[in-house]
C-alpha cells in the first residue's frame, strides 16, 4: 500500500489511453471525449491497483522515520532515489532506505514512461477495461474476465513485509 504523496497520472497518457479506447469502441472524434477521459483515467487507477505497481514514472515523496536498519520504500519499481538518507534499489525494483533519523525520500517510480512504453497487456487490458465501463455506466457490470487474465502475469503481491538483510 503506498504512503506519502505520488504525481498524478500524466494528463498526455491518459489521453492516449482514451484515445485507443476510443478506437476499440468505433467512436468518432470529440464524441464523449471528456467522459472517456475520465473512464481511461479510472481503468488505469484500477490497472495500477490490480498490478500492485506504479505502471506510469512519477515522482513519489514519503516519509520514514529513523531507524538504523534499511527500510523499504512503499512503491514499486523504483528507478532512482533522488533525495532522503542512504538509497539502494535491488534486482525487484524495491528501493531501500537508510538513515538515522526521520526523512522524506523523493524517488521516482514505475514501470514505463509513458503509454507507448506500456507492456502489450497492460495497455490492452486498459483499453477493454475503459470498454467495459464506458458501455456499462448505467448498471453494475462484472469486469471482463479478459482484463484479470491480461493483467495477472504483473501482478506484484506480497503477504509479509518487506524485509533486507
Amino acid at each position: 500500500m503506498m504512503s506519502g504523496t505520488m504525481d498524478p497520472m500524466p494528463a498526455a497518457t491518459v489521453t492516449a489511453a482514451a484515445g485507443a479506447a476510443r478506437a476499440l469502441l468505433r467512436l468518432e472524434e470529440g464524441n464523449e471525449a471528456a467522459l472517456l477521459e475520465r473512464i481511461a483515467g479510472v481503468a488505469l487507477g484500477l490497472a495500477e491497483s490490480f498490478c500492485g505497481q506504479v505502471l506510469i514514472q512519477r515522482i513519489v515523496e514519503e516519509r520514514l522515520p529513523g531507524a538504523p536498519e534499511w527500510q523499504s520504500l512503499s512503491a514499486t519499481p523504483v528507478v532512482a532515489i533522488l533525495s532522503g538518507g542512504e538509497g539502494e534499489i535491488d534486482r525487484d525494483g524495491r528501493g531501500w532506505i537508510r538513515a538515522g533519523e526521520a526523512v522524506v525520500v523523493r524517488y521516482r517510480a514505475g514501470l514505463a514512461v509513458g503509454w507507448a512504453a506500456l507492456p502489450p497487456e497492460i495497455a490492452h487490458g486498459v483499453v477493454i477495461m475503459s470498454a467495459h465501463l464506458f458501455d456499462n455506466r448505467d448498471a453494475a457490470a462484472v469486469p471482463p474476465a479478459a482484463v484479470a487474465a491480461l493483467w495477472r502475469p504483473w501482478r506484484r503481491m506480497r503477504l509479509d513485509s518487506p524485509r533486507r538483510a
